[in-house]
């Protein structure tokens, strides 16, 4: 049989019920990793369980909230009770919107930084308890081109940019280590939360897009889920192992 790039590995995937996330999972656990999958809605979480199963993976869903300290501990001791240990953490759980800074209340604001931030740096801390006592670890953060080119909703392009600074933050902090931690920024990716965007039916609608149209390529080639897939598989495999702190971009040439 031939060796795989994960073999051993345990993942955790948050927003792993669908599109990039589902995808994240599953190439993870073909190679190798048995793969904790945490979403916040059980029917959707389960159904994207069934399937991977059904391929003959090993993977485990856990229904959590990034938002709450307590879920977030219970998704790593589930890794820890349920596979003995924890090695990768994907933190992909966000939730994408168009509003613009003049409809954006301070409700609106948190809601949207609680699972786009807060919910990854809760994720971050909580596996390096793991990971600092054992020297060894792998974060990916799931960032956007819109952490440098913003322009969807005010919360969403600045909770984008939040989480590239982070990642060179904690990258700083573990520069000594063999903990590594990187992100990658997708571009147009063909999702269900994409798609929406396209429509017009994300929070917010289109009309910020009618302002930032002018300083962005629309539309521009799109990509797959798989293509950000197997970028976090590069970062998670010992093929990224001297990779540290940086941001990738997988937008297919649409945001030079």
């Amino acid at each position: 049989m031939d060796a795989k790039m994960l073999d051993g590995k345990v993942a955790i995937v948050s927003g792993a019920s669908y599109g990039m996330g589902q995808t994240m999972a599953e190439l993870f656990a073909r190679e190798g990793a048995r793969v904790v999958m945490t979403a916040r809605g059980q029917e959707k979480l389960d159904a994207a369980v069934a399937e991977i199963r059904a391929k003959g993976y090993d993977v485990t869903g856990v229904v959590a909230d990034n938002k709450e300290l307590e879920d977030v501990q219970r998704v790593i001791q589930t890794a820890l009770d349920v596979y003995g240990d924890l090695d990768i953490v994907i933190n992909n759980a966000a939730i994408g919107e168009q509003k613009m800074i003049d409809e954006t209340d301070d409700e609106w604001l948190e809601h949207v930084y609680q699972t786009n931030v807060f919910g990854p740096f809760r994720f971050i801390r909580e596996a390096l308890k793991i990971f600092l006592p054992k020297n060894e670890g792998c974060i990916i953060n799931i960032s956007s081109v819109n952490g440098e080119r913003p322009f969807c909703g005010a919360a969403y392009t600045s909770s984008k940019g939040t989480i590239n600074t982070l990642t060179k933050n904690v990258a700083m902090r573990l520069i000594d280590t063999n903990i590594r931690i990187n992100a990658v920024a997708p571009g147009a990716t063909v999702t269900p939360a994409h798609l929406a965007n396209k429509a017009g039916e994300q929070p917010g609608g289109a009309k910020m897009l009618e302002y930032s149209r002018h300083f962005v390529y629309f539309p521009g080639p799109e990509c797959d889920p798989i293509d950000q897939a197997n970028a976090c598989l590069f970062l998670a495999s010992d093929m990224g192992k001297h990779v540290k702190g940086q941001v990738i971009q997988v937008c297919n040439g649409a945001f030079l």
